[in-house]
């Protein structure tokens, strides 16, 4: 999900929140269901979720596994939280840091229809 998310950020989710096109969602890998992914769900289609993620040279999801069952979709990711990188030493570097790491993960419509264009 880069640029989106990056390895080591941290969602909050909602379990069995409403999805819609553009969302970021917490699904089960149709083929590994003891595996949890985060994709973008892109548009619904018969019998379930188109999902993508929005790195388009990874090729894990809904154009490598298919559309994903409405059951395997288990969460809508709310906000993201980065990391600290290192040890903020300052009240200043800590404020810094909240500002730019607890983002809400928003709804991405212009991307979710660029990519059902492709």
């Amino acid at each position: 999900m880069v640029p989106t998310l990056r390895p080591g950020d941290q969602l909050v989710v909602q379990y069995g929140a409403a999805v819609r096109p553009g969302d970021v969602v917490v699904l089960r890998h149709p083929f590994r269901q003891d595996l949890l992914i985060v994709k973008r769900a892109v548009e619904r289609r018969d019998g379930g979720w188109w999902v993508q993620g929005d790195n388009p040279y990874v090729e894990n999801d809904s154009r490598e596994f298919g559309t994903v069952p409405d059951e395997l979709v288990i969460a809508r990711a709310w906000v993201r939280v980065r990391p600290p990188h290192g040890v903020q030493r300052s009240p200043r570097a800590a404020l810094s840091w909240v500002l730019s790491a607890v983002r809400p993960v928003r709804a991405d419509r212009s991307l979710a229809r660029r990519l059902r264009a492709r």
